[in-house]
C-alpha cells in the first residue's frame, strides 16, 4: 500500500514525542536512586549525619503523594500542559538541589523535585495513551519500563562516579541540560490533547491519597530505624488505614474524583495494580540488595557490581521489548505476566541459593533469570489497566498503577532491608567484635581478622539468601491474581473522544487511526 504524504511527519512527529517522554522517565527514575552513593559525602558537607536518610525518603514520598492528583487533573485539563509543568518544576527544584547550602535546603529541594518527577513519570504513561492507539501502547510502554529498570542499576553508578570525580551536586545539575532538551523537543512534538469535563478539583480526595501515600512511605523507609512496634510507626499505620477507610465515601461525594470509585470496583485495575505492587517489591529488593552482595561478599567495587548487574539489565530490556510488542493482542498480556512472574520467582529462588558461593557465571545466569521475569510485567500491566479504562480516565488509571508500584518499591526494600539485617545479625552474633565489627552493619565486616572475617560474609550471604526466599511468595500471590484476571477489560477497551467529531488520532503507522476497542 503507498504511503500517504502525511506518514513520514507523523512517524517523525512520534519519534520526536518519545524521545522527549524517554528522557523524561529516565531523569525522573534516575533521581530516586542517583543519589544512594552521594549520601555519605552530602552528610560530611551538609553536616547532617542524623536525618540525611529524609534526602531519599522526601523524593519518595512527594513523587509517590502526587502521583494521583497529577493524573487526574492532566484527565481535567489536558496532559501536554501539565507535563510541561511538572517537567519545569523538576527542573527548577533539580538546581535548588545542586545549590543547597544545608541539609534543610536540600531535603526541601527534593520535595519539590519529587512534586515535578512524580507528575513526569505518571503523565509520561498516560501521554503514550493519547499518542499511540491501543494495539500498540504495550511496544510503547516497554520502552519505558526499560529506562526505568536500567535507571534503577546506573543511578547509584553515575552517583559515584559525580561524587568522587566531580562534586555530588552535579548528581542534580545535570539535569538541566538534559531536561532542558526534553522539555523544548516535548513542547514541539506532544499533541494537544484534549480537555474532559470541567469540574472543581476534588481537593478532599487528593489530600486523602497524599496523607495515605505519606502514611505508607514513612513506614516503609524509616519501619526499621525507628522500630516496626514503635509508638511511631503503630501510629502511622493505623493512620493510614483510618484515612483509606474514609477515601471511598469521600471520593464517591464528588463530581470528578482524583480516584473514580468504579476503577476500585474493577477486578481488571484492583486485581493488575495488586501484581504491579508485589512485582515491584520483588524487582527492588534484587536491584537494590543483589548490588550490595556483589560488594560486601565478592568484594567488589561498585562500579564492577554494576557491571556484574549487566546479564539482569539485557533480560529485562530484551524481555520488556518483546513482552510489549506481544502486549497488542489482548488475549495473549495474561500468558505474558504468568510467564513474568514465573521467571521471575525461578529467578528469586534460585537467588535464594547464594548462601552456596555461587561462581560468576552462575550468578550472572540467575541474573539473567530474574531479569527476564523482571522485565514482562510492570508495563504489561500499566497496558493492561490503561485498555480497561475510557479515555477521560486514562491518568487516573495509569496514577492507581505507578501510585501502587511506588508503593511496593518502597515495600519490598524495606521488608527485604530488615530481612537481611536481622537474618545477619542471627546470624553473625556470636562472631568477635576486633576492630569495631558490629553485628548491626554488615559494611563492617571487613574490620575482622581474616578466619572470622570469612565466617561474617558467610552469614551475610546466607541472610540474602534466606531474604529472597522470604520475598519470593509475595510472586506467588501475584500469579494467583493473575489467574483471576481478565485483561480484556470490563468495558472492552477504551474509547476515545477528544475532538468534536468523537475521534482521537494516533499519530501511529502510515496514516490517522480512529480508536478502537481493545480486541
Amino acid at each position: 500500500m503507498p504511503k500517504t504524504p502525511s506518514a513520514s511527519p507523523q512517524k517523525s512527529r512520534v519519534a520526536a514525542a518519545m524521545s522527549a517522554l524517554v528522557l523524561a522517565v529516565l531523569l525522573a527514575s534516575l533521581d530516586q536512586t542517583i543519589v544512594s552513593t552521594a549520601l555519605p559525602r552530602i552528610a560530611e558537607d551538609l553536616d547532617g549525619f542524623d536525618d540525611i536518610a529524609w534526602v531519599s525518603a522526601a523524593y519518595l514520598l512527594a513523587s509517590t503523594a502526587v502521583t494521583p492528583l497529577w493524573g487526574k487533573l492532566g484527565d481535567m485539563f489536558g496532559r501536554k500542559p501539565l507535563y510541561l509543568a511538572s517537567t519545569t518544576v523538576f527542573l527548577i527544584a533539580s538546581v535548588a538541589c545542586g545549590l543547597a547550602r544545608n541539609l534543610p535546603e536540600l531535603i526541601g529541594a527534593r520535595v519539590l523535585q519529587g512534586v515535578g518527577g512524580g507528575g513526569m513519570i505518571v503523565l509520561t504513561f498516560a501521554l503514550v495513551g493519547d499518542i499511540v492507539a491501543p494495539s500498540e501502547r504495550g511496544r510503547y510502554q516497554g520502552m519505558f519500563g526499560s529506562v526505568y529498570g536500567v535507571a534503577s542499576i546506573v543511578g547509584p553508578l553515575l552517583g559515584g562516579v559525580f561524587t568522587d570525580q566531580l562534586s555530588w551536586r552535579w548528581a542534580f545539575l545535570i539535569n538541566l541540560p538534559v531536561g532542558a532538551v526534553a522539555l523544548a523537543v516535548a513542547a514541539r512534538a506532544l499533541p494537544a490533547g484534549a480537555r474532559g469535563a470541567k469540574a472543581r478539583i476534588d481537593y478532599a480526595g487528593a489530600t486523602l491519597l497524599a496523607a495515605i501515600a505519606t502514611g505508607l512511605v514513612l513506614v516503609t523507609s524509616f519501619g526499621e530505624r525507628w522500630g516496626w512496634g514503635s509508638p511511631a510507626i503503630l501510629g502511622l499505620i493505623v493512620a493510614t488505614v483510618a484515612l483509606a477507610a474514609l477515601l471511598v465515601p469521600v471520593e464517591r461525594r464528588v463530581a470528578a474524583p482524583v480516584l473514580p470509585p468504579a476503577m476500585l470496583g474493577s477486578r481488571t485495575v484492583v486485581f493488575s495494580s495488586l501484581v504491579g505492587f508485589f512485582a515491584n517489591a520483588a524487582m527492588f529488593a534484587v536491584l537494590i540488595y543483589l548490588p550490595t552482595y556483589l560488594q560486601i561478599v565478592h568484594g567488589v567495587s561498585a562500579t564492577l557490581s554494576g557491571v556484574h548487574m549487566l546479564p539482569l539489565v539485557a533480560g529485562l530490556v530484551v524481555s520488556q521489548s518483546l513482552a510489549g510488542r506481544r502486549a497488542a493482542h489482548a488475549e495473549r498480556l495474561r500468558t505474558i505476566l504468568l510467564v513474568g512472574l514465573a521467571a521471575n520467582l525461578a529467578g528469586l529462588l534460585l537467588l535464594g541459593t547464594l548462601g552456596s558461593g555461587p561462581g560468576t557465571l552462575v550468578l550472572s545466569l540467575y541474573s539473567l533469570i530474574t531479569g527476564v521475569g523482571i522485565g514482562m510485567v510492570p508495563m504489561v500491566v500499566l497496558t493492561t489497566v490503561q485498555n480497561s479504562v475510557p479515555a477521560a480516565d486514562l491518568g487516573a488509571a495509569s496514577a492507581v498503577v505507578t501510585f501502587a508500584r511506588s508503593i511496593g518499591a518502597a515495600f519490598g526494600v524495606a521488608v527485604f532491608g530488615t530481612l537481611l539485617n536481622t537474618g545477619f545479625a542471627d546470624r553473625a552474633d556470636a562472631l568477635p567484635t576486633a576492630g569495631g565489627f558490629d553485628p548491626a552493619r554488615p559494611d563492617t565486616i571487613g574490620l575482622l581478622p581474616a578466619a572470622p572475617r570469612d565466617a561474617a560474609l558467610d552469614a551475610f550471604a546466607h541472610a540474602t539468601a534466606t531474604g529472597y526466599l522470604w520475598i519470593a511468595p509475595t510472586l506467588a500471590v501475584g500469579i494467583l491474581l493473575v489467574l483471576l484476571l481478565k485483561p480484556s477489560g470490563e468495558k472492552g477497551g477504551p474509547t476515545r473522544p477528544t475532538s468534536p467529531t468523537g475521534t482521537t488520532p494516533h499519530l501511529t503507522g502510515s496514516r490517522t487511526e480512529e480508536s478502537v476497542p481493545a480486541a
